[in-house]
Formats: C-alpha cells, sequence, structure tokens
C-alpha cells in the first residue's frame, strides 16, 4: 500500500492550492484520513480529519479557510486551502486508516509529504 501526496507548491499570501493523496496497492477498506503538516522547528500537527462516513474535524488555525474531502471511489482524498497565510508553511503529509483484506487489521501510512510555501 502507498500514499502518495501531490500539489504542494509557492503561491503568494491569500493564494490558493489544492492538495491530492491517492492511496494504491492492495486495499480492501479506507477508513479515517488525514492532513497532517509540520512547519521547520515545529512538531507534526494535525490539520484537518475525515472519517469513512465524511465527518470532518480541522485545526483552528485553518477553519473556514481548508477544506477536505475524499474520493472513496478513487480512493483519493483531497485538501482544498485557501487564504494561505505565510504561517501555513509547511511540509504536508496525509495519512490513512487501511485494511489490506478482509483478514487483516487496519493499520496507519503516510505519504510523502508535499511541500507547501506561502511567501507574504
Amino acid at each position: 500500500v502507498q500514499l502518495q501526496a501531490s500539489g504542494g507548491g509557492s503561491v503568494q499570501a491569500g493564494g490558493s492550492l489544492r492538495l491530492s493523496c491517492a492511496a494504491s496497492g492492495s486495499i480492501f477498506s479506507i477508513g479515517a484520513m488525514g492532513w497532517y503538516r509540520e512547519a521547520p522547528g515545529k512538531q507534526r500537527e494535525l490539520v484537518a480529519h475525515i472519517t469513512s462516513g465524511g465527518s470532518t474535524n480541522y485545526a483552528d488555525s485553518v477553519k473556514g479557510r481548508f477544506t477536505i474531502s475524499r474520493d472513496n471511489a478513487k480512493n483519493t482524498m483531497y485538501l482544498q486551502m485557501n487564504s494561505l497565510k505565510p504561517e501555513d508553511t509547511a511540509v504536508y503529509y496525509c495519512n490513512a486508516d487501511i485494511r489490506r483484506s478482509s483478514l487483516t487489521r487496519a493499520a496507519y501510512y503516510w505519504g510523502q509529504g508535499t511541500l507547501v510555501t506561502v511567501s507574504s
């Protein structure tokens, strides 16, 4: 199983980016998924989380600006980021709770990270 994150880049403050996270490989089911970020010198933090049923929650710092969504048919999760601020600069990682078969327990997998740089 692999998670491939993409969509990062450089943008000016106030701009937008859309991140994608695609799961591939031997997948039976995907439960909760989430986006995390790690800024230089800081600990990795949860940005947004979405359950298999579509319930969402967000870090206070991104509420009203970021939107998490998923396409279960494509095993893909998205993060629409609007009104970006310099403090949003970080490496963004995706995470998913995946079962590889009906006989195995779910495990958390991480994507490789995608860099988002917001300039003022």
